[in-house]
């Protein structure tokens, strides 16, 4: 049985279809990356799997669950977290009072993988997830004050804050520059070790290919096609629509 499942799920805003009839899975301890070009669906897809939107048609499992029909907060207390692609940060707190709120409001009494993550209370939840995060030097600066990477290392201490089994990665290494980009994936790695579950969105592919078991290329909101990172992006498939057709 999957961990984490998308069956046959569709969305649409009026007449445009943004997911259709999409089903992709995620097994537990896996890591798998999604790819596809802009507008092709995938963060609408992390949106029905975290419970940001309902699907139209179709159902999403976790760990044997149906949690469709359940809100964000539910599935977060579950143990499904997730970054943002542009950074949300509370910018009038600190650092450490942003992670704090997801430490207090987010985690069930209910083992997340990272051992730090298991702390008795919010605060020593939170003060780990900033450790995890590399984040420890700056939790007493506004997070309105925080550098791009800085605010990417939020997000992700957030959602580590809630001592999650699955996390969801939308863009995380978006903007970044080749040295950030290394130390953030530095983290990701240590948190694959620990068995966290994954489902990565990235542009970045070679940081994809490094980092992930399996990837998965979508466009309108269908699935193309997946496999082995490498057989992926060389497929026919994922290069006509990412260049336009055949290259002579």
């Amino acid at each position: 049985m999957a961990f984490v499942e998308l069956d046959h799920i569709s969305k649409s805003y009026g007449a445009l279809k943004v997911i259709d009839d999409l089903s992709v899975h995620l097994d537990d301890g896996e890591a798998l990356g999604v790819v596809g070009p802009n507008g092709a669906g995938k963060t609408t897809m992390l949106h029905l799997l975290a419970g940001q939107l309902r699907p139209d048609h179709g159902r999403v499992r976790f760990d044997g669950r149906d949690v469709t029909a359940l809100p964000a907060r539910r599935r977060c207390q579950l143990g499904m977290a997730r970054t943002y692609q542009v950074p949300q940060p509370f910018t009038g707190m600190t650092v450490y009072e942003n992670v704090l709120v997801g430490a207090t409001f987010g985690r069930e009494d209910r083992g997340g993988r990272l051992p730090e993550a298991r702390a008795a209370g919010p605060t020593e939840a939170c003060l780990a997830a900033l450790d995890q995060a590399a984040l420890s030097h700056r939790a007493n600066a506004l997070a309105g004050s925080l550098t791009l990477l800085e605010r990417k290392q939020l997000e992700l201490a957030r959602a580590l804050a809630t001592a999650p089994r699955v996390l969801l990665l939308d863009e995380i290494a978006g903007g970044l520059t080749d040295a950030e980009v290394r130390e953030l994936l530095a983290t990701i790695q240590r948190l694959r070790g620990a068995g966290v579950s994954i489902i990565w969105i990235e542009h970045i592919v070679h940081v994809l290919l490094s980092s992930v078991d399996r990837i998965v290329a979508i466009n309108f909101g269908r699935k193309l096609i997946e496999g082995e990172p490498r057989a992926v992006m060389a497929s026919p498939e994922v290069r006509d629509v990412y260049l336009g057709g055949e290259v002579a």
